[in-house]
């Protein structure tokens, strides 16, 4: 099984960026689909994107032309490259890992704040 730990996260005003880091450790995360999430105060958790094993990325629409998932294989680490950040943002972001066996992500990072400020 793998771990994974989050950090990158902070405070940044609207229209500012931030990147987001995710590292793994226990197994590659180039064996899962590896997916960013986030929840923001009184509200359910969304998905923000995911990289395939292949490589393919996907995004919500809220999220498309902004943010930019990538992985490096030789850090075991992926990235979420965040610009033109809007508070509307403002989550706690996480990352998860999903094997190919399943529909459902089954690792979970504990997770790291985003503030954006207007």
């Amino acid at each position: 099984q793998v771990q994974l730990v989050e950090s990158g996260g902070g405070l940044v005003q609207a229209g500012g960026s931030l990147r987001l880091s995710c590292a793994a450790s226990g197994r590659s995360v180039s064996s899962y689909t590896m997916g960013w999430f986030r929840q923001a105060p009184g509200k359910e958790r969304e998905f923000v994107g995911a990289i395939t094993r292949s490589g393919g990325t996907y995004y919500t629409d809220s999220v498309k032309g902004r943010f930019t998932i990538s992985r490096d294989n030789s850090k075991n680490t992926v990235y979420l490259q965040m610009n033109s950040l809007k508070p509307e943002d403002t989550a706690v972001y996480y990352c998860a890992a999903r094997p190919d066996y399943s529909r459902e992500y089954a690792y979970w990072g504990q997770g790291t704040q985003v503030t954006v400020s207007s």
